[in-house]
């Protein structure tokens, strides 16, 4: 079992520009899904998007900066100053200090951005430093410049499952001895401007590929256009955002007396095998990779007090992960509280793991509060699928309740566990002390 501590957490969301006010909005139930300026791909329907709001670049890096790299890059340097600011680590050791990323797109934002430019104005439209802002290393390259770090610098690009891939190869530098801190955690974005609206008569493709693909949910209701587990679920809604965590050596941490959000204990990294996007329909490559992750830090599933899932609210994506879920925790004398994030922010992809882990760490780091106040609600879900082993914490509009209502949570485990489709199946684990935990699922899926 690792020895690995969550000192410090950013995130920057459609509901919030920090983990606390993340934390706070998805307690409160906020919905950051509104409808998008651009006619859908598909006749007669609304399109939505999960944007973010009020981020103004020049709150966290200088001119030079902000003209030099793309949106991606942007929303990881307010997300890692936060994490850094929080740590209380001061000014970090630039040798034993590293960095691992992820992101699906890094930069393609700005190359879109580009070729927009070309087609309408010609070549010298193009601007003099888009060949540096698409790389998706570039996120890493800036945290590196910011804190003249010079220890491990690794960008994963795995899909949805991206930031969960950092966090657990940030474990690995750290285990093995390679690193005594690591800033670890994810970022896909740039559909809109910095502010969240349209950026003039540009549309970036990447907006509707997920329509086209027949992943996007019709809805003319943004608090049901994305509905995790729900029996009428039927797609996604294109998010962004970033969220990052520091994670230390137990014992550096402790030594210095920092405030310790929850360890890391456990990884583990799988191929599901089956197709680009859709899960082997059984789940039982997702529930391979939860066992892996138990397994790696000691644990039973019993030990799991909770679950925060992938729910994309895509049709078969839930289904296998149902099926992955009663496989592990289906034979519980109480059924498992499952609850999600998206509904609240939409598919932020590569940032969705570490976001999820982000939100239960918060949790984490607070108070002693009653279980059943301190998972994030499915807040655009209100009837369950059917044979959910189970039980989905429901939207606070249904006016349910979960199970274990009683328990306490004054410390607790988290198992993250992230199915990516697209090639491999991971898990992770994150504890505090000794008592019940939480698992999250991660995935992408139609």
């Amino acid at each position: 079992m690792r020895d690995i501590a969550i000192t410090g957490l950013g995130v920057i969301s459609a509901i919030g520009l920090s983990a606390e006010e993340f934390h706070r909005q998805i307690m409160a139930g906020a919905c950051g899904i509104k409808p998008a300026p651009w006619p859908s791909a598909i006749s007669g329907q609304q399109p939505w998007w999960g944007t973010i709001g009020g981020f103004v670049p020049r709150d966290w890096m200088d001119e030079k900066i902000e003209d030099g790299t793309d949106l991606f890059a942007q929303f990881t340097l307010a997300a890692t100053e936060q994490a850094v600011r929080q740590s209380g680590l001061g000014e970090l050791d630039p040798l034993r200090t590293g960095i691992v990323h992820g992101t699906s797109i890094g930069g393609a934002r700005a190359l879109m951005k580009a070729q927009h430019k070309l087609d309408k104005e010609g070549p010298t439209a193009i601007p003099r430093k888009t060949e540096i802002q698409i790389y998706p290393n570039m996120a890493a390259s800036q945290i590196a410049m910011r804190y003249s770090l010079h220890g491990p610098s690794i960008t994963v690009t795995t899909a949805c499952a991206s930031s969960l891939d950092a966090l657990g190869h940030a474990a690995w530098l750290i285990e093995s001895g390679k690193a005594d801190v690591v800033i670890a955690g994810g970022t896909d974005g740039g559909i809109s401007l910095a502010g969240g609206g349209a950026d003039g008569d540009f549309v970036p493709a990447t907006f509707y590929t997920s329509t086209l693909y027949g992943m996007i949910a019709p809805s003319a209701d943004p608090r049901r256009a994305m509905l995790p587990f729900d029996v009428k679920r039927s797609g996604i809604v294109v998010g962004e955002g970033s969220a990052i965590m520091v994670m230390e050596r137990g014992d550096h941490a402790r030594a210095r007396g920092a405030k310790i959000f929850g360890y890391f204990r456990g990884y583990g990294n799988l191929a599901d095998g089956y197709h680009p996007s859709a899960p082997e329909p059984s789940g039982k490559w997702e529930a391979r990779a939860m066992e892996l992750a138990l397994q790696d830090a000691g644990m039973a599933a019993a030990d799991v007090d909770a679950l925060i899932a992938h729910a994309t609210g895509t049709p078969k994506g839930d289904t296998a992960e149902i099926r992955a879920i009663n496989q592990v925790h289906g034979k519980r004398r109480t059924p498992l509280p499952v609850a999600g994030v998206k509904g609240h922010v939409g598919h932020s992809g590569a940032s969705s793991g570490a976001m999820a882990a982000a939100e239960s760490a918060s949790a984490c780091g607070a108070e002693p509060v009653a279980i059943s106040s301190s998972l994030p609600a499915n807040t655009s879900s209100e009837r369950p699928s059917s044979g959910i082993s189970s039980r989905s914490v429901p939207s606070p509009s249904s006016g349910g309740t979960i199970g274990r209502t009683g328990s306490t949570w004054p410390s607790t485990r988290l198992i993250d566990s992230d199915s990516r489709r697209r090639s491999e199946s991971i898990s992770r684990i994150l504890t505090r002390t000794g008592s019940p935990g939480w698992m999250i699922s991660r995935g992408f899926s139609t």
